[in-house]
């Protein structure tokens, strides 16, 4: 087993864990430009150092007998259009966690985890069914987005590569922390890989968003930093009854703190807050529903996402139908509050945070990883 790593307590040496400061310390008497040719194998190919030629091949071996890559591909899908693709990775230590990619026709974004399951416990949530094992560090968490970005620079060469043209270059433009796990209950980490996204991957502050279920002392703390970076508030109840029931956690912090939280994160950042809602048939999703989560918005002065319910296996309630979700969305607009419906993008290849570890469990040790293309469901 690896020792575990000083800078991030975690059982793993990434070579992403370290900062650009961290690598010169540790590299020692080297040329300056040997940092260089180093940091731009690392964030500009997105190579682990073994498969940096730039380097002498004796510095390769011995950077990689100290820092290994920390996550190991289990699975990946892909969903019949291409356009969305989710990768299953293991750690040193054998816990599962995901990551998905998804292309929009402008853009592209990764959808990255922060920790391997959740304490949150959330009843609709794959990976609450599935409880916490750990924290991701720094490394883990940055690692998925280097992968995202190799993806999206392979794409867009197979693109390049096609006679007949299959449209514009692929671009990783967007992180949302919106994976496995509670990034404010691993905040330092979630902070530090947030701070190293922006200076290391060059990606503006307002292309990175952090969904919270609702840790009020970690959102009043994060409206401190002095960063532009989005927050998302995961709250898909409007009133403590029901939230109790379905984010344990607001037992804790309850919805007028929440509301507190949003108010004083807009007036330290000049940005709002956006309200997560996914859309449960029968649950969340009727009049009465609407009505309590339009106080809530204009309270927080919140935008509001609503969000068509993956299945779960495990959870006894399913995603409410299209129509219904157009009449909600209809709704908060009669009443002036800003809304948007996400695309459902993940039902073909169950993209729902934790599905895909759930369903590959049984999966051998040390095994290659699989990739599968699947159709969508009927």
């Amino acid at each position: 087993m690896t020792a575990p790593d000083k800078l991030t307590g975690s059982l793993t040496r990434s070579p992403w864990t370290p900062s650009r400061d961290e690598w010169a310390e540790t590299l020692g008497d080297v040329p300056a430009y040997r940092l260089d040719q180093l940091w731009h194998g690392l964030y500009e190919e997105g190579s682990a150092p073994p498969d940096i030629s730039t380097l002498p091949k004796s510095m390769r071996a011995d950077i990689g007998r100290r820092f290994q890559a920390a996550l190991r591909p289990v699975a990946e899908q892909r969903s019949a259009d291409g356009n969305t693709i989710k990768w299953l990775w293991e750690t040193v230590d054998g816990s599962r966690v995901e990551t998905v990619l998804m292309h929009y026709d402008r853009r592209s974004t990764v959808c990255i985890s922060s920790q391997a399951g959740c304490a949150m416990d959330c009843g609709f949530c794959a990976t609450g069914q599935a409880g916490f094992k750990r924290h991701l560090s720094v490394g883990e968490i940055l690692e998925q987005v280097v992968a995202a970005r190799r993806s999206c620079r392979n794409d867009s060469a197979d693109r390049d590569d096609d006679a007949a043209g299959s449209g514009p270059s692929r671009r990783l433009s967007n992180v949302v922390f919106m994976g496995m796990g509670e990034p404010f209950a691993n905040y330092d980490r979630v902070l530090t890989a947030t701070r190293r996204l922006m200076v290391d991957f060059g990606l503006g502050a307002r292309h990175i968003t952090i969904s919270t279920v609702g840790l009020v002392p970690q959102m009043n703390r994060f409206a401190d930093e002095g960063l532009q970076v989005g927050l998302a508030l995961s709250l898909h109840a409007a009133n403590d009854t029901l939230r109790n029931d379905l984010v344990p956690i607001n037992r804790k912090h309850s919805i007028a703190d929440l509301i507190d939280a949003c108010r004083r994160y807009r007036e330290r950042t000049g940005r709002r807050v956006s309200i997560e809602w996914a859309m449960i048939d029968g649950v969340n999703d009727r009049d009465s529903d609407a009505d309590e989560l339009i106080g809530v918005a204009r309270d927080a002065r919140a935008h509001v996402n609503l969000i068509p319910l993956n299945p779960t296996p495990g959870w006894p309630t399913v995603g409410s139908p299209t129509q219904r979700i157009e009449r909600f969305a209809a709704r908060l607009r009669s009443a002036d509050v800003n809304v948007t419906v996400r695309r459902n993008r993940g039902t073909d290849i169950d993209a729902a945070c934790g599905q895909l570890a759930g369903s590959r469990s049984t999966t051998e040790p040390g095994a290659g990883p699989t990739t599968v293309e699947l159709r969508p469901r009927r």
